[in-house]
């Protein structure tokens, strides 16, 4: 199996468990190894009291971007640390794109970079994960 047949059968069954993430609006858009990008449209359900896209919405956009990455080769992988900065903020109707790229992956601990982007390339936010592999597989290989 290729590294990205198996990346793309990781994300297959990841999602069809990850509630959490298709009842807020995020949409899977790619994934490879290491990688992958979603998307999240917001909507009024998601805006604060301030009328912007709620910080814990852009924060879940880019925790799940980063789970897709580091799970991608079929070892499971969990969150062991994270941290988010916000930069500009998530407007209604605008397309968030969360794009999750692996930094390093050394023995069980991998560093994630998330970069949550408007249509225009604009950083809403950047987002830093540790991922730490534990025992088991999302799927059998042999």
């Amino acid at each position: 199996m290729t590294p990205d047949l198996r990346a793309k059968k990781v994300a297959e069954i990841m999602w069809k468990k990850d509630h959490a993430s298709q009842n807020i609006g995020i949409k899977m858009q790619e994934v490879g190894p290491g990688f992958s990008r979603l998307s999240l449209v917001v909507e009024k359900k998601h805006l604060n009291g301030h009328g912007i896209c709620h910080g814990g919405i852009i924060f879940t956009l880019a925790d799940t971007a980063f789970a897709f990455a580091c799970n991608s080769y079929n070892q499971l992988a969990l969150s062991q640390n994270n941290c988010i900065s916000y930069i500009l903020p998530g407007k209604l109707n605008q397309n968030l794109i969360a794009t999750a790229e692996e930094a390093s992956l050394v023995g069980k601990t991998g560093i994630y970079l998330v970069r949550v982007s408007n249509p225009d390339g604009e950083m809403i936010a950047f987002f830093k994960g540790f991922s730490r592999t534990i025992a088991g597989k999302h799927f059998d290989e042999s």
